[in-house]
């Protein structure tokens, strides 16, 4: 018998509407979303990784980012999710000063990145990686 083991670890967090959720990331961001034995959403990273996609009651959106995508454009990928109905300029210009896209610009201090929100008010984002 083994205890704690680390190989097959995965994230998660928590929406309001499991369906919408379903919707959004399978649909609108075009990501691997199936339905698991629990009700919940596996979502399925390219990268190999998985994400636990549960709901929650009285879910409160995470006040962080809670999945980036890194990109080669980030100019490219706004346009993109801005024409799948995604809203990228999501924080007032005081507190995260950006273009009218709602890309926040490094210029040397860290990458182009660009918030937007799931149907349940989680932060994800586009940044250039």
């Amino acid at each position: 018998m083994t205890g704690f083991q680390t190989d097959g670890a995965f994230s998660g967090f928590a929406v309001n509407d499991i369906d919408a959720a379903r919707t959004f990331y399978g649909e609108t961001l075009g990501l691997d979303v199936r339905d698991n034995e629990m009700g919940f959403l596996n979502l399925s990273l390219a990268s190999g990784g998985s994400i636990l996609i549960y709901s929650k009651p009285n879910h409160e959106p995470a006040s962080y980012t809670i999945l980036n995508f890194p990109v080669d454009d980030v100019d490219a990928a706004v346009e993109e999710l801005n024409s799948r109905g995604v809203n990228t300029k999501i924080y007032a210009d005081d507190d995260f000063p950006s273009d009218s896209k709602g890309i926040v610009r490094g210029d040397g201090r860290g990458p182009d990145i660009a918030w937007f929100r799931d149907p349940a008010g989680n932060v994800l984002a586009v940044l250039a990686g």
